[in-house]
Protein backbone atom coordinates (compact mmCIF):
# COMPACT_ATOMS: atom_id res chain seq x y z
CA UNK A 1 0.00 0.00 0.00
CA UNK A 2 1.64 3.25 -1.14
CA UNK A 3 2.08 6.07 1.37
CA UNK A 4 0.03 9.18 0.85
CA UNK A 5 1.34 12.61 1.73
CA UNK A 6 -1.05 14.92 3.55
CA UNK A 7 -0.35 18.60 3.18
CA UNK A 8 -1.33 21.45 5.47
CA UNK A 9 -3.84 22.53 2.82
CA UNK A 10 -5.47 19.08 3.05
CA UNK A 11 -5.68 19.41 6.82
CA UNK A 12 -7.12 22.94 6.57
CA UNK A 13 -9.76 21.74 4.11
CA UNK A 14 -10.64 18.82 6.39
CA UNK A 15 -10.94 21.19 9.35
CA UNK A 16 -13.32 23.49 7.44
CA UNK A 17 -15.49 20.58 6.33
CA UNK A 18 -15.60 19.23 9.87
CA UNK A 19 -16.54 22.62 11.34
CA UNK A 20 -19.28 23.08 8.74
CA UNK A 21 -20.70 19.66 9.59
CA UNK A 22 -20.65 20.38 13.35
CA UNK A 23 -22.38 23.73 12.83
CA UNK A 24 -25.03 22.07 10.66
CA UNK A 25 -25.67 19.45 13.35
CA UNK A 26 -26.14 22.09 16.05
CA UNK A 27 -28.48 24.11 13.84
CA UNK A 28 -30.64 21.05 13.17
CA UNK A 29 -30.74 20.16 16.87
CA UNK A 30 -32.83 23.27 17.57
CA UNK A 31 -35.44 22.01 15.12
CA UNK A 32 -36.22 18.84 17.06
CA UNK A 33 -39.84 18.52 18.00
CA UNK A 34 -40.73 18.78 21.68
CA UNK A 35 -42.23 15.71 23.31
CA UNK A 36 -46.02 15.72 23.49
CA UNK A 37 -46.28 13.51 26.56
CA UNK A 38 -44.14 13.93 29.67
CA UNK A 39 -43.61 11.50 32.55
CA UNK A 40 -44.05 12.55 36.19
CA UNK A 41 -40.33 13.12 36.76
CA UNK A 42 -40.15 15.44 33.75
CA UNK A 43 -43.21 17.40 34.88
CA UNK A 44 -41.81 17.72 38.42
CA UNK A 45 -38.56 19.10 37.00
CA UNK A 46 -40.40 21.44 34.64
CA UNK A 47 -42.68 22.85 37.35
CA UNK A 48 -40.13 22.48 40.16
CA UNK A 49 -42.63 20.69 42.43
CA UNK A 50 -42.42 17.71 44.75
CA UNK A 51 -44.03 14.33 44.04
CA UNK A 52 -46.71 15.15 46.65
CA UNK A 53 -47.58 18.44 44.99
CA UNK A 54 -47.84 16.74 41.61
CA UNK A 55 -50.15 14.15 43.16
CA UNK A 56 -52.31 16.95 44.59
CA UNK A 57 -52.51 18.63 41.18
CA UNK A 58 -53.70 15.31 39.72
CA UNK A 59 -56.16 14.59 42.54
CA UNK A 60 -57.89 17.97 42.51
CA UNK A 61 -58.16 17.98 38.70
CA UNK A 62 -55.83 20.92 38.14
CA UNK A 63 -53.52 18.90 35.92
CA UNK A 64 -55.04 16.36 33.52
CA UNK A 65 -53.16 13.11 33.06
CA UNK A 66 -53.26 9.67 31.51
CA UNK A 67 -52.19 6.55 33.36
CA UNK A 68 -50.89 3.53 31.51
CA UNK A 69 -49.84 0.69 33.74
CA UNK A 70 -48.20 2.38 36.70
CA UNK A 71 -46.89 5.38 34.76
CA UNK A 72 -48.56 8.79 34.63
CA UNK A 73 -48.29 10.84 31.45
CA UNK A 74 -49.07 14.54 31.10
CA UNK A 75 -49.80 16.45 27.91
CA UNK A 76 -47.25 19.25 27.49
CA UNK A 77 -49.88 21.45 25.85
CA UNK A 78 -52.14 21.15 28.94
CA UNK A 79 -49.25 22.13 31.20
CA UNK A 80 -48.48 25.17 29.05
CA UNK A 81 -52.17 26.20 29.11
CA UNK A 82 -52.26 25.81 32.89
CA UNK A 83 -49.19 28.03 33.26
CA UNK A 84 -50.58 30.64 30.86
CA UNK A 85 -53.94 30.67 32.61
CA UNK A 86 -52.34 31.42 35.97
CA UNK A 87 -50.17 34.36 34.91
CA UNK A 88 -50.43 37.20 37.44
CA UNK A 89 -50.12 40.77 36.21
Amino acid sequence: MPAQIITTDDLREFKMELLEEIIRLFENKGETKAKKWLKSSEVRALLNVSPGTLQTLRANGTLPYTKIGGTYYYDLECIEKLLSKNIKQ
